[in-house]
């Protein structure tokens, strides 16, 4: 077993026939999703799974991220119910969206749950719809959806934000406006274009959610832009990520069990032994460890 503690701050379960539902992994046959063959995952992945998954690595605690149900409220009651049983996960990034009208409420609901630590409202729009997740571009300047994320302050909720490079400059003006409310960028930033002008975009997105001392990053998600990755073809996304943010603002997780579709753990994490070899003990536990048990209040 490798010695090295982890915290996993972002991974996911469900099981296809409780209440909350999950329409993207349940309806037949399944679409076509920016994060490839959803088959491989359109069933149930629960404690036990996630255990196995993770044999031979020294996971201590993990933070599972709303996973798209249909009820989100739902969603965190059985998964406060798994807390109890089981132990994982420690912390719950749940479901909410900030511009509806009856968000306030919403969120009254999800923090009656001890397992709640911050809100999830998926942000991906582009241009190209095939890869887009919402069908509004313009969230992060909508006067609902800012009233509603400044409600997370009142709850004690941090913001997993996840967009893509272009909407980066919006999501910094965010931050920025609110620098009491912690702000964890998903998935390095999600850079799915990989043209010259696209990976400028990306770096000059992500300098400007460094520069707010309130935004942290998860070095995560890294398959659903590149299928078919290797050590080689993330590790510059990887040093570059934490090269930006530095290493108590980063942060490795797994996104299991989607990232599934890609590798296995093992494959995954020992990719980011390999390519943080030269960092120093005191580096690996901020980055494996420290920084997610701080950022999320484990």
């Amino acid at each position: 077993m490798s010695e090295l503690r982890i915290i996993d701050p972002h991974q996911h379960f469900w099981k296809l026939d409780a209440p909350q539902g999950y329409p993207w992994l349940q309806k037949r046959p399944l679409g076509p999703s920016v994060a490839g063959d959803l088959a491989r995952i359109a069933h149930d992945y629960l404690i036990d799974d996630y255990l196995a998954d993770t044999a031979g690595f020294n996971v201590v605690k993990s933070v599972h991220v709303e996973a798209i149900a249909r009820d989100p409220v739902a969603e965190t009651a059985w998964l406060q119910g798994l807390a109890d049983r089981h132990g994982f996960p420690h912390g719950a990034v749940v479901r909410a969206s900030l511009h509806q009208p009856d968000v306030e409420s919403e969120l009254e609901r999800q923090t009656q749950f001890a397992i709640v630590r911050g809100v999830r409202d998926i942000l991906n729009w582009h241009k190209n719809p095939a890869v887009s997740y919402i069908e509004r571009s313009d969230l992060l300047t909508d006067p609902a959806w800012l009233r509603g994320f400044a409600l997370l302050k009142k709850f004690n909720l941090s913001f997993d934000m996840q967009l893509y490079p272009l909407q980066m400059m919006d999501a910094a003006a965010v931050a920025r406006r609110h620098p009491d409310v912690p702000v964890i960028l998903n998935h390095a930033g999600m850079p799915v274009d990989r043209d010259v002008e696209s990976l400028e975009h990306w770096r000059k997105g992500m300098r400007a959610l460094a520069a707010c001392d309130n935004v942290t990053v998860k070095v995560s998600g890294l398959g659903m832009v590149d299928w078919n990755w290797t050590t080689e073809s993330i590790r510059p996304f990887v040093l570059e990520t934490i090269d930006i943010f530095g290493v108590d603002r980063s942060m490795f997780a797994s996104n299991f069990p989607v990232d599934q579709i890609y590798s296995d753990f093992a494959t995954l994490y020992r990719a980011f032994f390999e390519i943080t070899e030269q960092f120093s003990p005191s580096e690996k536990a901020k980055l494996f460890h420290d920084n997610a048990e701080r950022v999320y209040r484990l």
